[in-house]
């Protein structure tokens, strides 16, 4: 997940409303104005496909949209969508939470939507989250876990000597990083930036023994291949974590239907086969999204 500097898109007319395609206001191409739904993505496989989810089921009830896809990471993005220049973006409940509202007690899923919707700025709605959970995690080695009995994050404690967390280089000031975890577990350990989103180099990273646990999502098919032991975090460091939509204020009601129905239909284990279809078949966002809808039978939706 790289975080990609991008210049600030064109302002939209905060006054324009989305409206489905066909319409008077419509025009073809997506342009500031058109009426055009912009639909956006963090700079990450996973969210990507998801996007192109929720654009095509747009696109197959005749609304216009224009995509803006792999702008970057929170930091980068998060601006764009307060400013309304990108129309829906799936966000991850706990994280966006905890950007908002760094000061959070929430932590079960129920109380983190809750206190998100009611953190959203203004212009900003937060739609109906996901049973599907692509949750931060901390991952280590199967060996380094059977050596030191490594269950839970606080048994990282076991560890003798430093330790070292590998990860996105934005891990370090976030709440999951270092200083989160010290406060969180009481424990010390440095960290070594690895700009990959817990890809091919994160993993080499933690068999060479560079760094001693990892930042990896959950549904990444990672975790599987390489036989990786998620650790436990039975203090909450890490917040639920549920694909949850955020709509500009102007996305009209049947579109925000569309996509509650869509948030319904994915689960957790369908986040784990749409990444596979991404890593182990290099297949495109757009094929992955089209074979999902057509397979929950949610290719036309009213």
């Amino acid at each position: 997940m790289n975080i990609t500097p991008r210049a600030p898109l064109a302002l939209l007319a905060s006054a324009v409303l989305l409206t489905a395609c066909g319409s008077s206001d419509s025009l073809d191409g997506g342009e500031p104005g058109s009426g055009a739904i912009v639909v956006g993505s963090q700079d990450y496989y996973s969210n990507e496909i998801i996007a192109e989810i929720y654009s095509q089921a747009l696109e197959s009830s005749d609304y216009d949209v224009r995509r803006d896809f792999r702008i970057g990471q929170r930091e980068v993005y998060i601006g764009e969508v307060e400013q309304g220049n990108v129309d829906l973006f799936p966000e991850y409940s706990g994280p966006l939470l905890q950007y908002w509202k760094p000061d959070t007690t929430a932590r079960l899923r129920e109380d983190v939507h809750s206190e998100l919707v009611a953190a959203a700025p203004e212009g900003l709605s937060i739609l109906d989250d996901s049973p599907a959970s692509d949750q931060d995690s901390y991952v280590v080695t199967r060996e380094l876990a059977e050596q030191y009995s490594l269950r839970s994050v606080a048994d990282l404690a076991n560890i003798p000597g430093p330790i070292t967390l590998g990860a996105n280089s934005e891990a370090e000031t976030r709440p999951n990083g270092p200083k989160g975890l010290k406060s969180v577990y009481g424990i010390d350990a440095g960290f070594t930036p690895i700009e990959d989103g817990g890809g091919p180099l994160t993993i080499k990273a933690l068999k060479d023994g560079d760094i001693q646990f990892a930042i990896v999502y959950t549904a990444d098919p990672t975790i599987a291949k390489n036989d990786l032991v998620v650790l436990d975090d039975p203090r909450g460091l890490f917040l639920a974590s549920n694909l949850v939509p955020v709509a500009s204020d102007a996305l009209d009601a049947p579109a925000r239907d569309i996509i509650n129905r869509i948030s319904a239909a994915l689960t957790s284990e369908d986040l784990i086969n749409l990444n596979a279809r991404s890593v182990d078949d290099q297949s495109p966002a757009s094929t992955i999204a089209g074979q999902w809808l057509e397979e929950k039978g949610l290719t036309r939706l009213p």
